[in-house]
């Protein structure tokens, strides 16, 4: 039990802070988009094969659903807000949410894969 949540607070820790996920050192992005192709500390191939990150894309949507959706209806429930203000403003969360999350999303993915790999 203990070796799993030091597993999970690892991966946690190393994902939020875009890091490598063995030496938890080295960056992973160049800039907002770009990843580097290995660590620059410790070498570890980050892309291991061609869609590696298709994963992380469910990652990113699954994130977005479980924030919009149940949102939408707590803001339904309690606020006052129009049924169309309401729509908009999840419908534009749930556009833009990604894209920040982008970053994240993979680096939580590769933390996750190293860590069920190794």
């Amino acid at each position: 039990m203990k070796v799993a949540f030091e597993n999970l607070s690892r991966v946690l820790r190393y994902g939020f802070q875009l890091k490598c996920p063995r030496c938890g050192k080295g960056a992973l992005f160049q800039t907002f988009f770009r990843m580097f192709t290995h660590c620059t500390t410790c070498d570890l191939k980050f892309e291991r094969e061609s869609g590696y990150f298709i994963g992380a894309m469910y990652l990113n949507y699954g994130a977005t659903v479980l924030i919009a959706f149940p949102s939408y209806f707590l803001f339904e429930t309690f606020t006052a807000i129009p049924f169309f203000v309401n729509l908009g403003i999840w419908a534009l969360f749930s556009a833009v949410f990604p894209i920040f999350f982008y970053r994240y999303s993979k680096s939580l993915w590769l933390n996750f894969d190293y860590i069920f790999s190794s």
